[in-house]
Parts: C-alpha cells; sequence; structure tokens
C-alpha cells in the first residue's frame, strides 16, 4: 500500500475537484462511495466541495478500495493550473486580467472544467492553423471570426436586451411626419414612398415574385410584395423600406458602431435594425406600451389598433426598454412542431439555453394541440427562478404557393413579480401556483429523474444499471 511522505502529512489536503472528478469516472453514485469508504454521504459532500480536508485515514481508504496510486490524488500536481494558465494567456483573454492564483483555484476545485477548456483551445489552435495552410476556406473578409452571422448578431441584440434607443427616436420623428392614425397606416406610407422617393408600391402574384416575400427594384423604383401576405405583413415590408430610405444614415452609422467582424454580419445586423426600426413605426413607442398597460399586456385586444400580427406585438413587447418608460421586460420564442427555434429575443432574464431548444416540459409545445389558444404556465427553471408565460399558435405564409403556411408557436414569459400586470394571470393563486420544474435544454440540465429528458448532460456520466428501469430515460450520476 502506498505510503504518505511527510510534506502530504504536515498538510491539509483540500481535493474536492479532484474527488468528484474520480468518482465520476468511476461512475459511482456519493452514496455508494460513502459506504465503501465508511462515511457518510453529506460528509463526502462536504469532502468534494472543500468544506472539509481529506485526511490521511481517507485516502488509505480510496486507495484501498479503488486501487489507486495516491501521488494520482496529489495536489501538488500543477499540471491542469499550468494548462489554464497558458490558455488565459492569450491576447484574447487579455482584458479579463484572469491572474495564475484563479486559474490554479479552478483547476483545483473544477479539473474537468480546466482541462475542457484547455481541449477547446488546442481545437481552436488547430482549425487557425489548418485555415492558414488552406484546408478550410477563411469567410470573406472575416480574419479570425468563428462565429456564424446569426449567432454574432443574437449576441449582440442580446447584450443590448434587444432596446436601440436612436431607433425609436428615429421612429417617432418618421410617424410625426406622416400625421396618420396608426390603424391606417398603410395608405400614409404608401403615399410617402411615392412623393418623397417615388417609389411605387405593388402587390405582385406568386408567380411573379418567383419564391420571394418582398422585393425592390432599384432602377424601376418598384417595392413588389407578395400577393400571398397577410395585410399586417405587407404593411411591415413597406414600413421597412420606408425606414432603410428615411433612415439610411442612422442605420448605417449604428451597424459601424458595433463593428461587425465581416461583410455579411454587418448586412444580417442592418437588416435586423431596420426589421426593428419598420416595427416602431408600425408600434409607436408611448402609444403602444400605454396601450399595453392599459389593457393588461392583451395582445389580441391591442394589436387590431395598430393592425399587427400577434407575432408582430408580441416580439415588439421585448423592445420596451426605454429608461424612465419601460414595460414589463418579456422574453419571446418562435419554434416549429419539431421543436426548431427562428426567433429569441428578451427584454430581460431569459431562462433557456442560447444554443438548444425548448424544454419539453414548458407547454409551449402543447399549444400545438389548442391553435388559436392562449396557454399559460408558472416555470421555475434550476437557479429557483419563476417566470409566468403565455404561448399560442400563429401561421406563416410561406409565399411559395397560395394556401400553403406553416403553424408555429410563440412563446412569451416574464419574471414572476411582474404578474401582476397581466390580465392573463389575473384569477390564478400566485401567491402559492402549480409550478413546473423546467431547465435550459436536456444536454446541460442536471435535473434528475426526468421523464422527458432527451439526453444525458453533457458534464455527467450515464448511470445504465442491468438490474433497475429509472424515470428517466437517460439516467446519470449525481
Amino acid at each position: 500500500m502506498a505510503v504518505l511522505d511527510k510534506k502530504q502529512n504536515d498538510k491539509k489536503l483540500f481535493l474536492g475537484g479532484r474527488l468528484k472528478r474520480l468518482r465520476r469516472d468511476l461512475g459511482v453514485t456519493q452514496a455508494r462511495m460513502a459506504e465503501e469508504l465508511g462515511v457518510s454521504p453529506s460528509y463526502l459532500n462536504l469532502l468534494e466541495r472543500n468544506q472539509r480536508p481529506v485526511t490521511a485515514q481517507i485516502l488509505l481508504r480510496l486507495a484501498d478500495a479503488y486501487d489507486l496510486d495516491l501521488r494520482s490524488l496529489s495536489a501538488d500536481d500543477p499540471g491542469g493550473g499550468a494548462g489554464l494558465e497558458e490558455v488565459l494567456a492569450d491576447k484574447m483573454f487579455a482584458d479579463l486580467g484572469v491572474s495564475r492564483h484563479e486559474a490554479a483555484e479552478v483547476a483545483e476545485l473544477s479539473p474537468g472544467l480546466a482541462e475542457a477548456m484547455s481541449r477547446l483551445y488546442r481545437a481552436y489552435l488547430d482549425r487557425g492553423r489548418l485555415i492558414d495552410l488552406g484546408v478550410f476556406e477563411r469567410p470573406d473578409g472575416a480574419g479570425a471570426s468563428e462565429q456564424s452571422p446569426t449567432d454574432w448578431v443574437r449576441d449582440l441584440v442580446g447584450a443590448q436586451r434587444n432596446h436601440f434607443a436612436e431607433l425609436e427616436t428615429l421612429a417617432e420623428s418618421i410617424v410625426a411626419q406622416l400625421k396618420a392614425d396608426p390603424q391606417d397606416l398603410g395608405p400614409a406610407v404608401r403615399e410617402r414612398l411615392q412623393t418623397k422617393f417615388s417609389v411605387q408600391t405593388r402587390i405582385m402574384p406568386v408567380e411573379v415574385m418567383t419564391g420571394s416575400l418582398r422585393r425592390y427594384d432599384h432602377h424601376r423604383k418598384r417595392l413588389m410584395l407578395s400577393e400571398t401576405l397577410a395585410p399586417a405583413s405587407r404593411l411591415f415590408g413597406m414600413c421597412y423600406q420606408l425606414g432603410l430610405m428615411e433612415g439610411e444614415a442612422v442605420l448605417s452609422d449604428l451597424t459601424d458602431r458595433f463593428k461587425a467582424p465581416d461583410r455579411a454580419t454587418r448586412q444580417l445586423l442592418k437588416v435586423f435594425l431596420d426589421g426593428y426600426l419598420a416595427a416602431a413605426i408600425m408600434m409607436p413607442y408611448e402609444p403602444f406600451l400605454a396601450a399595453m398597460e392599459a389593457s393588461g399586456y392583451d395582445i389580441e385586444r391591442v394589436r387590431p389598433r395598430f393592425g399587427v400580427s400577434y407575432e408582430q406585438a408580441a416580439q415588439r413587447l421585448t423592445t420596451l426598454g426605454r429608461s424612465g418608460a419601460r414595460g414589463v421586460p418579456f422574453f419571446m420564442m418562435r419554434l416549429d412542431a419539431a421543436g426548431n427555434i427562428s426567433k429569441r429575443f428578451a427584454a430581460g432574464p431569459f431562462p433557456f439555453s442560447r444554443f438548444g431548444g425548448a424544454c419539453p416540459r414548458w407547454n409551449v409545445h402543447d399549444s400545438f394541440k389548442t391553435p388559436g389558444r392562449i396557454v399559460t404556465q408558472v416555470i421555475e427553471t434550476p437557479d429557483a427562478a419563476r417566470y409566468f408565460t403565455l404561448s399560442r399558435t400563429v401561421r406563416r405564409v410561406s409565399g411559395l404557393h397560395s394556401g400553403l403556411e406553416d403553424e408555429l408557436v410563440v412563446g412569451l414569459g416574464c419574471e414572476l413579480k411582474y404578474v401582476g400586470k397581466l390580465v392573463h394571470a389575473r384569477g390564478l393563486d400566485m401567491s402559492a401556483p402549480i409550478t413546473v420544474e423546467i431547465g435550459p435544454s436536456c444536454r446541460i440540465c442536471e435535473r434528475p429523474a426526468c421523464p422527458q429528458r432527451a439526453a444525458a448532460p453533457i458534464n455527467r456520466t450515464l448511470l445504465v444499471e442491468e438490474n433497475s428501469k429509472s424515470l428517466s430515460p437517460f439516467p446519470f450520476v449525481l
């Protein structure tokens, strides 16, 4: 049996990270390891969290129970900390100012995380070398950016809480010049395009549009909209074109300010910002917020007043972040029957993964069973935060063939503390609501015993036992 040297006996060993990693590598639960070491599960939990030192007796029991070389658990091994320190020395992390002590502490408490970062960084360097060698094609003008244009713009919008004050001000100026009632904005926008910019607006047959919903002909100065578009979508198309022409300088300055990494990302950002401007023209900030507040955020009641669709109004709710005149900070997701997410915006906290789909326990998926009806739910995330959500189906015309439509679901939600403002929560007991525990995404959710789990967490070991069957189809070692 290995013998502990004097140096190791003279100091306290806090090996929580290594102990936890060992247990997971062995595929055993805390209860089983505690039994084999002759300690209580609660004591083992304290050891893993570095709230108790690992004694010589525990080390000897580990060596005996699992046939270990005690040197593998030595706290003097600097490998993980040194590797992480090397990663964090890269210039991309220079502004974070991570000290050697912090790197060593992370490596000690979470050696698996330190190793994961090292592997990811190694893959990043290897790919960069392969790009330099011509194995992979470098994106147009992208330089070192590996992030897709969609993800880059989505991250930027999230960082801004989906609110752009300059565009709100510009929209209010345009609306003031139009001098039109919100319910009858279309004719005023069409006339403005014609009189100021000599742009004609035409509703065109599907056959002529050849797969497009909106197209602008620069030479003929003609805006063409597909006949399959609903009135609210036609209005959006006209406001989009008007915003592009009225606000070219503001849109370009704002786009330049955010310094997109390549041409494709810059173009996508500008398209998003002009779409934001179009929505702000259709639903001016102050009147829209006032109408929502007065109605208890009843979208169906308010949207006819502005001639917009349910989805357009729902997305506009996520932009009401003006200083001194904020609305309820909603988050919004749009997804199809397969769970693919095509939109996600948030004016406040967002309880789901940025990359995966929605949790199957969120009843947003049930909306497909009750088309057109509002479905509500109170959900609780792993950090014990609670949200009130409401979902309903919307229909989107594809534009390829008349009558061909996609059914999607729009889910909205906000923190439970705002529920008193919502008409859809009236009559519900919010002092002790029925709450459904959800997670961000199966691959990163650590809730045990979930019958709807579609995959084991990526940071947990799958627990397979031939003599029992668990409630979850993917049980894992806690």
